[in-house]
C-alpha cells in the first residue's frame, strides 16, 4: 500500500507539473498576443500622427508661401522707394560733389 500512495503521489505531482506548464504556456500566449496587439494599436496611433502633423505641415506651407508673395511685393516697394531717394540726393549734390573733387584736384599744396 505504501508504494500505491507513492505512485500515486507521483501521479499527482506529474499532472500538477502538467497543469503548471499548461498555465504557464497559456500565458505566454496570451502575453503574445497582447503584445501583437499594442504594437498594432501603437502602429495605427503612429500613422494617424503622422498623417495629422503632414497635414499641419502642409496648411503651414500653404500659408506661409501666400505670405511669401506680399513679403516679396512689400519688399520690391521698399526698394524701389529707396532707390529714387538715392537718386533725388544723388542728383541733389552732384553738382557740390563735383565741385568739391574739381577744388581738391586742381588745388596744389606744398
Amino acid at each position: 500500500m505504501d508504494t500505491n500512495r507513492r505512485q500515486g503521489g507521483i501521479q499527482l505531482l506529474l499532472a500538477a507539473e502538467q497543469e503548471a506548464q499548461q498555465i504557464v504556456t497559456t500565458a505566454r500566449n496570451e502575453k503574445l498576443t497582447r503584445l501583437r496587439q499594442a504594437k498594432n494599436e501603437a502602429e495605427k496611433e503612429i500613422a494617424e500622427f503622422r498623417a495629422h502633423m503632414e497635414a499641419e505641415f502642409q496648411r503651414k506651407l500653404t500659408e506661409s508661401s501666400g505670405d511669401s508673395g506680399a513679403n516679396v511685393k512689400r519688399l520690391e516697394q521698399e526698394t524701389a522707394e529707396k532707390i529714387r531717394h538715392l537718386n533725388s540726393e544723388a542728383s541733389r549734390i552732384s553738382q557740390d560733389v563735383g565741385s568739391m573733387l574739381l577744388k581738391h584736384v586742381t588745388t596744389v599744396k606744398n
